[in-house]
């Protein structure tokens, strides 16, 4: 589904990330895992198309994504419209006046019939337990409630790929145990999974696997969760990156 073949990306002179080997199937649960500044959010940048790899190769469903790609409209609406995004922070994603008006923006722009788009609307409230939010301004709530009303921003889309940077970050622990259990329906549901992390005790009932950056911004370590578990001393690494 997702391939990328020694990738590269950098920011003028700035490395983002080089020499990435990835390969996510439908329906995988990945985490990204390693320190501030190692390449983590351009990687994810990058697969949902906000980025063109510089060198490498990047293939989504056998469908090479690169500039020449990317530069066509006819192509991109239906690739941008199998991710949902969640950025790291929540709030540069919102800009409606109301949170109902945030999660039917997207169908909207769909094109999907009201009826369709209300139903969505309030199967996301109710999914993340938002409905009290429903009339309020989204840059008044707090960081947990913009968080959770901006991942029923991207689920009222229906994406394939749900992609999350960095979602436990400055979380209560009540809005970490929310977002855990979301995340764990929407991969039982069939949804493909991609979160980045810097603390794996966060993410270890949610990924099958984990590709590890170092802080030289590529991936040095592929393994599967239930190796990490019979590796504390390398958990008690990721935690402390």
């Amino acid at each position: 589904m997702i391939k990328i073949a020694n990738g590269a990306y950098t920011y003028g002179t700035q490395t983002g990330f080089h020499d990435v080997n990835i390969n996510v199937n439908r329906g995988d649960a990945v985490c990204i895992m390693g320190p501030n500044g190692s390449g983590k959010s351009t990687l994810l940048k990058t697969i949902v198309g906000l980025f063109s790899l510089e060198n490498g190769k990047y293939t989504f469903n056998d469908q090479t994504i690169d500039k020449k790609f990317l530069k066509d409209s006819t192509k991109t609406g239906p690739f941008y419209q199998k991710f949902g995004f969640v950025f790291q922070n929540s709030d540069i994603q919102l800009f409606n006046t109301s949170v109902t008006d945030e999660i039917a923006f997207g169908p909207q722009h769909l094109g999907l019939p009201q009826h369709e788009i209300d139903q969505r609307v309030n199967d996301c409230l109710k999914l993340l337990k938002i409905e009290r939010l429903r009339d309020r301004v989204p840059y008044h709530l707090s960081g947990g409630e913009q968080k959770l009303v901006a991942i029923a921003s991207v689920l009222a889309m229906n994406p394939d790929i749900v992609i999350l940077d960095e979602p436990f970050n400055g979380l209560s622990p009540k809005y970490r145990a929310l977002i855990t259990q979301i995340v764990n329906q929407l991969h039982h549901a069939g949804k493909t999974i991609i979160i980045s992390s810097h603390h794996f005790n966060q993410i270890r009932s949610l990924v099958d696997r984990v590709y590890v950056f170092s802080e030289d911004h590529t991936i040095t370590r592929e393994i599967t969760a239930d190796q990490l578990e019979e590796m504390p001393r390398f958990i008690d690494y990721l935690d402390n990156l």
